[in-house]
């Protein structure tokens, strides 16, 4: 692709800012040449192109048959046919003054050959050999505001070409279908992706053949949550946005979500386009330096004295051996994640169970103290809102715990195999936790009611008029006077007092009822949902630390062969190359601070 747009796109990279790393690249090239490390400075050549490139380099990648041309083509605002083509080809689409479509194509003896073919319909001449890019032009207006849509291939995660053109890319739209949630394999794609390329959007395509949409957008912004990955994700029908442009009904356009996406885009991509590509690029630059630095440092330090090289090769082996042993299950820091995770699991469940049997200790001794029947409604409602603050400590607690479980399994290994930052671990709860908790159960044995109250008095005060009235009969009196009445009212008010009592305890027992039921189904929800966040708390650990282990396995290995091979390479000239070594030294720690007081500012 070209690095300067068509002849009326807007310029959206400032290239006085642009200019200083384009300069520190150049030279940290220049380095990469003296280590002989070639991967190195191929990839400082993509981020050199993507830095000098005044526009926003957009790539679309996903899963095949998730809707990425039809996206593309709703992006561009015209149909693209080289991404309807049945040939999987990366399609390159930039700002023309007319539409154009261009093959690349590669002949005999690696010659590579550029072919116009009708923009209308390319899909024929895709078919020919040797086809290996499709570019177009196209009078779009997102296009002339500076922006290039790239179309990756859909092939596997491992395709080489998509790789390299996330690697050429400001930002990247992730498409999938509407229909599932992402996997494992596609949160650990994400994250691959977000270490080449900051700036990620997650499109869920297909909105409008998918009815629960709105459940997978939620569940995929879960789980993006859990993995520590910011992204956003747009709903989009780039089906029903096509429909709606060739209908004129700019309702159902608005329906498809993609002027949404554009707006986004123009708001949160095009504004920052600076700020995005000096993060990208500086991280780039402080990557590849410290893989060089590696290099140069061992190189300089065998050649610096041949007696040692011996021995630095073989202090070399040894931590390549030991950087090996980070990746097996038996080493020290897996062991240490496996023990703490079982620990941390079982401690904040067992504070969940504690503070919700304090909790429910309090609300049964309110229970007894009282009738419950006149607040019961109000007792609900509090105690409700005192479970989502003991949930709320237990989760605080939680991620006070992973954070120091990750400083615990990061003390396992050596200092100079740590990084400096550790993922975003704590883990992230669903804030509608409690939905499917059910409420407090109301009362069944509701006050008596007057008419009870009446008779339940009537019945003590017949037995005791009819107890005394029978005794002071022998007595010669009337079977109602007056001693009979008094014991009468006397027993009619402990009765109704009586079977006041009872009820009241008969609510009471009722209330302890829905009290340990509503306590055992928060157990039941909140602990699911906490051993599932915490489980996904050891994965993220796991990968991380996986990452370390292999990078350190590489540099180790990179390290060693330079070690082995620098005596043999040089000869009687190691004092010349070893003055070179420490000229590039020396450059390289000047680049890094440039490039830091870059991104400082």
């Amino acid at each position: 692709m070209s690095a300067v747009a068509g002849p009326q796109a807007a310029t959206v990279k400032n290239p006085d800012v642009m200019a200083p790393l384009i300069q520190i690249i150049d030279e940290l090239r220049d380095v990469s040449r003296t280590a002989s490390r070639n991967d190195l400075r191929g990839r400082l050549g993509m981020v050199r192109a993507r830095v000098a490139d005044t526009r926003v380099r957009l790539v679309v990648v996903g899963p095949s048959k998730s809707g990425m041309s039809t996206l593309v083509n709703a992006l561009a605002g015209a149909p693209v046919s080289a991404t309807d083509s049945p040939i999987s080809v990366p399609a390159i689409v930039e700002y023309g003054a007319e539409a154009t479509a261009t093959l690349v194509r590669r002949e005999g003896g690696g010659r590579v050959r550029r072919q116009p073919v009708d923009p209308l319909n390319p899909a024929p001449a895709l078919m020919a050999k040797g086809v290996i890019r499709a570019d177009f032009t196209h009078p779009s207006a997102l296009l002339a505001e500076g922006i290039v849509l790239m179309d990756a291939p859909g092939a596997a995660v491992q395709d080489s070409t998509t790789w390299s053109m996330i690697a050429a890319a400001d930002a990247v739209l992730y498409v999938s279908d509407a229909d599932t949630a992402y996997n494992r394999d596609q949160i650990a794609h994400l994250r691959r992706i977000g270490q080449i390329c900051p700036t990620v959007i997650c499109v869920l395509n297909k909105i409008d053949r998918n009815p629960h949409w709105a459940q997978v957008q939620e569940l995929n912004r879960e789980l993006l949550d859990e993995a520590g990955l910011g992204f956003a994700v747009a709903p989009v029908s780039a089906q029903l946005h096509h429909q709606a442009q060739r209908a004129g009904n700019q309702q159902r356009a608005i329906e498809s979500g993609v002027p949404q996406l554009v707006e986004h885009l123009r708001e949160y991509v095009v504004a920052h386009a600076d700020a995005m590509a000096v993060k990208s690029a500086v991280r780039d630059i402080q990557l590849v330096g410290d893989h060089l630095g590696v290099v140069l440092r061992t190189e300089a330090d065998a050649l610096r004295d041949p007696r040692r090289r011996a021995h630095v090769t073989q202090q070399l082996a040894t931590a390549r051996d030991q950087a090996d042993q980070l990746r097996q299950r038996t080493a020290t820091w897996q062991v240490t994640l496996a023990d703490g995770s079982t620990e941390l699991m079982a401690d904040i469940e067992h504070d969940l169970r504690h503070r919700l049997r304090a909790l429910a200790r309090d609300a049964e001794t309110e229970i007894s103290a009282t009738d419950p029947a006149p607040r019961w409604n109000r007792f609900g409602t509090e105690l409700e809102t005192r479970i989502a603050d003991a949930i709320a400590e237990n989760f605080e607690t939680a991620n006070d715990r992973a954070e120091e479980l990750g400083e615990q399994v990061a003390a396992r290994f050596p200092a100079d195999h740590r990084r400096p930052d550790l993922p975003d671990i704590r883990p992230q709860y669903a804030p509608d936790l409690l939905e499917g908790v059910a409420p407090l159960e109301p009362l069944q044995s509701a006050k008596a009611s007057v008419l009870d109250q009446f008779l339940s008095a009537l019945r003590g005060s017949y037995g005791g008029i009819l107890m005394v009235g029978v005794a002071t009969s022998l007595l010669g009196m009337s079977l109602v006077n007056w001693y009979s009445a008094a014991a009468g009212i006397l027993l009619g008010l402990h009765a109704l007092w009586e079977d006041r009592r009872a009820r009241r305890m008969r609510r009471q027992a009722e209330g302890k009822v829905a009290l340990s039921r509503l306590m055992d189904d928060v157990v039941f929800q909140v602990g699911k949902e906490s051993r599932t966040r915490l489980r996904e708390v050891q994965r993220v650990l796991r990968d991380h630390f996986t990452d370390i282990a292999t990078d350190a396995l590489r540099a180790a290995e990179e390290a060693l062969r330079v070690a082995e091979e620098a005596g043999a390479q040089y000869g009687d000239r190691g004092a010349e190359r070893l003055a070179r070594l420490d000229t590039d030294m020396g450059k390289l720690r000047d680049l890094r601070q440039q490039a830091d007081s870059i991104a400082a500012a």
